[in-house]
């Protein structure tokens, strides 16, 4: 009992922490010639971030310390705010759209990368970035078997098959509106015969043992490589635009304009596909996020 109440008082310092604006533990600045990168706790962020890092200590003399395995949007978004933060090394449209910026969702890629660019320049005295080239979004899977033998290519393939089908997905997919299932129903006007809620890891090996037919996945995870599932394109837009960018406090960039120039360097140069390559070489062959990041900058020579 007395663990339980120690953790809740933890979760509790911590929300009275964020909402009120104060300094994050851990999260503190040593100098003005020091840049902080925030990453989420995904293998997809901390990739990026020490794809950063490699870059500012390759071309500048600035020191980098990372700030790792921030919990969510919302943390990486106060710390920015609070300046324990210069630099969010994935920050997702669609996301930031709705949680940042309190916004209704944008299903028009450009459109949404247009407009939280514009609000957190006004808002919040931020650069958001041209997209890294890649986007982090809800995708249905099948096993390539499948889609050989039933040609599939886009969601709507699966309509005439649907009802002989068992979908695997995110236990919080199934209720939640708008882009959750009803308005996929409503959308693409199909059901699957039998659906089934699961945690989103566990999605992709269901589908590779011929346990579900189709999964809602990650479009970057790398375990899509790894299960040789194929990702269907959903072609009537169903899922809001998750494109990813990083975003850097504007003083940061004025005192040090040469970070705006390196980051970017970056822009258009991560596909989706490639973004897979590299969560693959985290998740599935288990490098460290800063060997990946080290092994790509040294393949493309730092986009020198």
């Amino acid at each position: 009992m007395k663990i339980k109440q120690k953790g809740i008082i933890a979760m509790m310092l911590l929300f009275v922490l964020v909402m009120s604006g104060c300094s994050l533990p851990g999260l503190s600045k040593t100098s003005d010639h020091t840049i902080v990168i925030g990453t989420l706790n995904t293998t997809e962020s901390q990739i990026m971030g020490n794809i950063i890092r490699q870059m500012i200590e390759h071309d500048t003399n600035l020191k980098v310390e990372m700030a790792n395995n921030l919990g969510s949007s919302i943390v990486q978004h106060k710390a920015m705010m609070n300046g324990d933060v210069d630099i969010t090394a994935t920050r997702y449209t669609g996301t930031d759209l709705v949680g940042a910026l309190g916004m209704e969702p944008v299903k028009d890629p450009k459109q949404a990368l247009s407009i939280v660019q514009k609000e957190f320049s006004e808002r919040y005295h931020q650069t958001w970035f041209d997209s890294y080239g890649f986007a982090n979004s809800y995708a249905f899977t099948v096993r390539k078997d499948l889609a050989d033998k039933e040609n599939l290519k886009t969601v709507s393939d699966l309509k005439k098959i649907a009802p002989d089908l068992r979908l695997g997905v995110d236990n919080a997919w199934l209720k939640r509106k708008g882009d959750g299932y009803e308005g996929f129903v409503h959308t693409y006007d199909m059901e699957f015969g039998k659906t089934f809620p699961m945690q989103i890891g566990l999605v992709y090996k269901a589908a590779a043992n011929g346990k579900m037919d189709v999964v809602l996945a990650y479009t970057t995870d790398g375990r899509l490589k790894s299960y040789n599932l194929k990702v269907l394109k959903d072609d009537k837009k169903f899922f809001p635009p998750y494109d990813a960018s990083p975003v850097a406090r504007n003083e940061v960039l004025q005192k040090h304009p040469e970070i705006k120039k390196i980051l970017q360097k970056l822009q258009g140069k991560i596909d989706t596909e490639k973004m897979q390559e590299l969560n693959y070489e985290g998740d599935g062959k288990m490098k460290e996020p800063a060997t990946v990041a080290k092994e790509f900058l040294q393949e493309h020579h730092y986009f020198e």
